[in-house]
């Protein structure tokens, strides 16, 4: 399959930019494909030609994301020197990226069932869901983070969950400069590093197997 010629992708991004820009302006579900090809300067078939819907052009955007995020998160993980401070520089910096977008951010948030394409769960985002899971992976095997084998494996991905549960209050916190977000990843992270601290402790070994289990059956391995 031929490369994209340089005016391809130009033209791709910047219906990508005009449709961002008017979703800010019309909310997601009230916005077209007819507003967003005239934002961009192209014909209705063009917006059709690069994207088949909303949809597509929403999971352009994460991917755009993630792209852009990803040196600067390499740059985080590396230069840090613990734990705390490598989830902090993570997390910080995904509401940093995604800011510009939050309303947007909120109005996707209802698509959470795993049958929606736009799902964080769904098999649409898969390579975006496990590409960023892999960022959490390597912040707790740099951290020299030690769990039972029955439980090491799903730190990344609970960790995941930590952050999407984070960004969930964080769409819809109208604190001032979303304060209470803030506050909210301040104790919570602490309480986490509290309990994985406590975990070293040898008389909690007995509750990793049944948590290993249940782990295992809620992401469906058992």
């Amino acid at each position: 399959m031929a490369r994209p010629s340089v005016k391809s992708e130009a033209t791709r991004a910047r219906i990508l930019e005009a449709a961002l820009g008017v979703f800010r302006e019309s909310g997601f579900h009230a916005a077209t494909m007819r507003e967003i090809a005239a934002a961009a300067g192209v014909a209705l078939g063009a917006a059709y030609y690069y994207f088949d819907s909303k949809n597509a052009i929403v999971l352009a955007f994460y991917q755009k994301a993630q792209d852009e995020m990803a040196p600067g998160l390499d740059r985080d993980l590396a230069s840090a020197r613990t734990l705390e401070t490598r989830l902090r520089r993570v997390i910080q910096r995904k509401f940093e990226t995604f800011a510009p977008n939050r309303a947007l951010l909120g109005a996707l948030s209802t698509n959470i069932d795993p049958d929606h394409p736009l799902s964080p769960f769904s098999k649409a985002t898969a390579d975006i869901r496990d590409r960023d899971i892999d960022f959490f992976e390597r912040a707790v095997r740099e951290s020299a983070v030690r769990l039972p084998s029955s439980v090491g494996p799903y730190l990344p991905r609970l960790l995941w969950l930590y952050q999407m549960g984070l960004m969930l209050f964080w769409v819809y916190d109208k604190s001032p400069a979303q304060a209470r977000t803030a506050l909210l990843f301040d104790k919570t992270l602490g309480m986490i590093l509290l309990a994985l601290k406590l975990s070293e402790l040898p008389f909690l070994r007995p509750f990793y197997r049944p948590a290993g289990e249940l782990l295992k059956a809620l992401y469906g391995e058992a």
